[in-house]
């Protein structure tokens, strides 16, 4: 029963997390087998991920900076990246703005929940240590994907430099902000909460932002009978 009981508060928020993002899809709902795809997709990612962060430790050492910004979240936000680029980016699914932000949200928050639930388990963690980690990790992982998200699809729907520069920016933001977030909780042991805080009250800011502007780029806003249509 605590087996079950610390595997569902692990499993719970990321599966709560991607419910919301896929009910904010106002006008054009997503295939949901393929957003449950690109989550498990984020399960997968984990293995490759660790064993590249191993490597990298082994090869440029423990320092503060490279760990936070290099080894940690360079490493997930370019794999992420780089399965939603070869994967989703020129999928016919991905037909409206809020499609980039649904679908790196899943992706980061399969991710988050494996290493949620090998944390749990690693770590003998507690339920209320998972709640913790769910608005802290877990949600932090999901702003980093709406970060990227909406800036693929500023990129899918635009040309030429715009395009190559929303492409840029869809990997660098989620990268430099989560360096950040990982940076904090590395080298603030006393007052982090102090950081952290404010840090995701402004990513969730800026992400429920992002989310109203995806949506209102959608082509299908206007379109008859469209989900959603105010």
């Amino acid at each position: 029963m605590l087996f079950f009981s610390i595997a569902s508060a692990a499993v719970a928020p990321g599966i709560a997390l991607l419910t919301y993002f896929y009910l904010k899809d106002k006008y054009d709902a997503e295939p949901l087998h393929m957003v449950i795809r690109v989550f498990l997709l984020g399960f997968l990612i984990v293995l490759p991920v660790m064993i590249i962060q191993r490597g990298l430790t082994i090869w440029l050492g423990e320092g503060l900076l490279v760990t936070a910004f290099g080894i940690s979240a360079g490493v997930e936000e370019v794999l992420k990246w780089f399965v939603l680029f070869h994967m989703i980016y020129n999928h016919t699914e991905f037909d409206e703005p809020y499609d980039g932000i649904l679908y790196a949200a899943a992706i980061s928050l399969g991710f988050a929940t494996v290493e949620n639930v090998l944390y749990a388990f690693a770590s003998h963690a507690s339920i209320g240590t998972l709640i913790v980690r769910a608005l802290l990790p877990v949600s932090g992982h999901a702003m980093f994907g709406v970060m990227m998200g909406y800036y693929l699809g500023r990129a899918k729907f635009s040309t030429g430099w715009q395009s190559r520069k929303f492409l840029m920016y869809s990997l660098l933001f989620p990268l430099f902000w989560h360096g950040v977030y990982d940076w904090i909780l590395n080298n603030t042991t006393q007052y982090w909460i102090w950081f952290i805080v404010p840090l995701m009250a402004f990513l969730w800011y800026g992400g429920l932002g992002k989310i109203y502007r995806a949506n209102h780029r959608s082509p299908f806003r206007l379109t008859p009978g469209a989900k959603g249509q105010d």
